[in-house]
């Protein structure tokens, strides 16, 4: 028989469940790793999540219609409960460590933590359990721990070996406790948590409450932050931030096998003023503690109160009103990821683009092949390089594999606090021998000593200009090759990161160009790539004087 989590994920994959993009890669992701896991250490333990799922539903509701019922989890509740709780490592430590769930409205997200929290102080085998509702006001943080406490008001069985307090729930027999905390004050210091819930992350300014509560996790072996939130707005939020990487982790940009990520959101172009069939996909509870009626009004009055529409988009049905989307399509730039053989293209003529850093970012160089045959794939060889004073904070963050980047050879680390350009200058002699590199773009307003040494050594160097009107026609060539799938990138996982974390903004005149300062992330690959491509498509011995591509508006 199927367990209920892996159950939950084969219907999503079939499209039984009606489910959005991230849900259905996360169910993905579940499925894969069934078959996949066990050669990383990860250990699938179903008799773990169930038992948590058991215990869940052996609360009892305490408000509105469903009071004095017990409380029986939607599948996708049973989903995410099942996959926090039964996966294991081969140590014995529970897998997920941070876990990142973004659902409309109501959809019951804030008791489903109080729950989760009763468990984990109960009945998850932790002695000293400490489990806390973390927000950055007293309020907030009591939201959580009251619904808890009413949930064991509810339960006798509960009540007979819990204590409540004012602020504190008491598991005497293991010497652990539940309780409120938050950034007021100094609530957040000397905690060694066990189980955290963060609610509503999309309320807290900063990464203060997370990053506390994560810091004194060290100690615990199965230890848990689970945020749950509504979507926000703001792009310079934490939740932000974690919303971001979720996507990355849950498309396999970024692998990190302690992140859980489930995000209800409608596919890209759907609109829930029109379409009421998307709806579920944000409100996976429809019809159970959200009703139809109650969506119905929301969408009436968006649509009714041009004020009040990207509240409900925002609240109702997880769209980040104020984000940028993302400028690549993935699925199409994965089919791209067709290996490049360099011996293959040796004495072969391509155009190079070099995107320097400002002080201690990456600097990269792209080299583009035009292609020689009939339905052969533009080619393309990147070069990536780092300080270690930027590799040293990147670890310390830990959200990017920047070590298995460095041992796979994608990333070049150089000494000091900025990037040694003469490694650069270094590889660039050497690809200029091995390949007829034609000529190499560089931004003329952040050019350096290096530009100069590259054209005292005989590269032919051509200023390119960051805007609208050297930008677009490239980044438009680069989109219509890769989704044509006539672009052949290898496979790049940092440049797939960096094409993740891709912004881009329109002028009037619908002209193009990647948004440094609005994309999410590092972009240097891609801008150096799109330079070269420039510098490639560009017509060459017939023009006079500044290219098109050149010339800034």
């Amino acid at each position: 028989m199927v367990d209920a989590t892996t159950s939950y994920a084969l219907r999503v994959a079939s499209g039984e469940i009606v489910a959005g993009p991230y849900v259905r890669l996360a169910a993905a992701r579940h499925l894969s790793d069934l078959e996949k896991g066990p050669a990383r250490g990860l250990v699938w333990r179903p008799e773990k999540a169930a038992h948590a799922i058991q215990f869940i539903e052996c609360l009892r509701h305490y408000q509105g219609a469903t009071a004095g019922k017990l409380f029986i989890l939607s599948d996708w509740q049973r989903f995410l409960v099942g996959s926090l709780f039964g996966w294991y490592t081969v140590e014995e430590q529970r897998r997920f460590r941070i876990a990142y769930v973004e659902i409309a409205k109501g959809n019951g997200k804030t008791p489903l933590g109080a729950a989760i929290a009763l468990y984990a102080l109960v009945a998850d085998g932790e002695a000293g359990a400490e489990v806390y509702s973390a927000a950055t006001s007293k309020d907030q943080a009591q939201i959580c721990f009251n619904d808890a406490k009413e949930f064991v008001r509810s339960c006798r069985p509960l009540l007979n070996r819990l204590s409540l307090g004012l602020a504190n729930i008491g598991y005497l027999q293991t010497s652990s406790y539940f309780r409120p905390v938050s950034a007021e004050g100094r609530g957040l210091d000397g905690k060694r948590p066990h189980v955290v819930i963060v609610d509503e992350l999309h309320e807290h300014p900063n990464a203060t409450v997370v990053e506390k509560m994560r810091a004194g996790t060290k100690g615990r072996t199965r230890a848990l932050i689970l945020e749950i939130t509504n979507s926000g707005y703001d792009e310079t939020t934490v939740c932000f931030e974690h919303h971001d990487y979720s996507i990355k982790v849950l498309q396999g940009v970024i692998e990190n096998d302690s992140w859980f990520a489930f995000i209800a959101a409608l596919d890209k172009g759907e609109d829930p003023f029109k379409d009421p069939t998307c709806w579920p996909k944000a409100n996976p509870n429809l019809g159970v503690s959200v009703t139809r009626q109650y969506l119905e009004e929301q969408v009436r009055e968006g649509k009714d109160l041009p004020s009040k529409r990207n509240l409900v988009l925002r609240l109702n049905f997880c769209r980040w009103t104020e984000a940028s989307e993302s400028w690549v399509d993935l699925d199409h730039w994965d089919q791209c990821a067709e290996p490049v053989q360099t011996s293959a293209l040796k004495h072969r003529a391509c155009y190079g683009g070099l995107d320097l850093a400002s002080v201690s970012d990456f600097t990269a160089f792209s080299l583009v092949f035009p292609p020689v045959e009939p339905g052969e794939r533009w080619k393309l060889l990147l070069k990536l390089y780092l300080p270690e004073a930027a590799v040293k904070k990147l670890r310390e963050k830990g959200r990017l594999p920047i070590d298995q980047w460095i041992a796979d050879e994608l990333v070049t680390v150089t000494p000091g606090n900025v990037t040694d350009y003469g490694f650069v200058k270094r590889d660039i002699k050497a690809l200029r021998e091995e390949y007829d590199v034609k000529e190499i773009a560089y931004d003329r307003f952040n050019s350096s000593q290096l530009v100069t040494d590259l054209q005292d050594d005989g590269a032919l160097m051509v200023g390119f200009g960051q805007g609208y009107a050297s930008m677009s026609g490239p980044i438009k060539e680069l989109e219509r090759l890769y989704m044509g799938h006539q672009f052949a990138h290898g496979g790049h996982k940092v440049l797939r990161w960096m094409a993740t974390n891709v912004v881009a903004t329109k002028d009037a005149a619908e002209n193009i160009k990647f948004d440094r300062a609005r994309s999410t992330e590092k972009i240097d690959g891609m801008q150096s790539t799109a330079m070269a491509l420039g510098r490639a498509i560009a017509p060459h011995e017939e023009e006079e004087g500044e290219s098109f591509w050149e010339a800034e508006n």
